[in-house]
């Protein structure tokens, strides 16, 4: 058996959800045409959205990082888009990705992401983009997330404490690392085996 994983490119379906609001949001696999819709995203987001999620001031993504965005193989990064509207009316409100991480064993973990646009925030969104994202790394063979939050960020650290997953949290200079754990829950205790 080899130690290389081999991308999976089969995508999950779209799928639609209601947010708090009612807001009816479409969320899929980001696409390599998606490019300048998120960079429109991006554009459209206040500079402190933009610190919150990167940790720095910034004016625009990277090539390199619009090429991974746009690159979900599933194994090594995954990357789901929320979106609003259809076709050329098409807008992007916020996503959420994953991206493996090197490990000392066996066990495969990744680093999770997430930009929510102002006006969809505390709606709920980033609980759903979560919560589809852990079912896909769990069938892709993640076991554990990582996060790095600002400290100051209640609502981001609320999402993954809201999860239900297993987690620890170290605090370091202003920042939170957060760890959970994506083992599928066992048997409830008297369940019929």
């Amino acid at each position: 058996m080899s130690d290389r994983l081999e991308p999976d490119t089969a995508s999950p379906p779209d799928r639609e959800i209601v947010l708090r609001n009612g807001t009816r949001v479409r969320v899929r696999v980001a696409r390599p045409d998606d490019r300048g819709r998120i960079v429109a995203a991006f554009n459209a987001l206040e500079p402190d959205s933009v610190y919150t999620r990167f940790f720095s001031m910034r004016k625009e993504l990277t090539t390199a990082e619009l090429d991974r965005v746009t690159s979900t193989d599933f194994t090594h990064f995954a990357g789901l888009l929320a979106v609003v509207g259809q076709g050329a009316d098409e807008t992007v409100i916020g996503g959420a990705s994953y991206t493996a991480l090197p490990t000392a064993n066996d066990t495969r973990a990744a680093e999770v992401a997430f930009t929510i646009e102002e006006d969809y925030q505390g709606q709920g969104l980033a609980g759903q983009l979560f919560a589809m994202l852990a079912d896909i790394g769990r069938q892709h063979g993640i076991q554990r997330f990582e996060a790095e939050v600002l400290a100051g960020n209640a609502p981001m650290l609320k999402v993954f404490e809201r999860s239900g997953l297993p987690l620890t949290k170290a605090r370091d200079a202003g920042v939170t690392h957060v760890v959970m754990d994506l083992a599928p829950a066992g048997p409830e205790p008297g369940a019929a085996a």
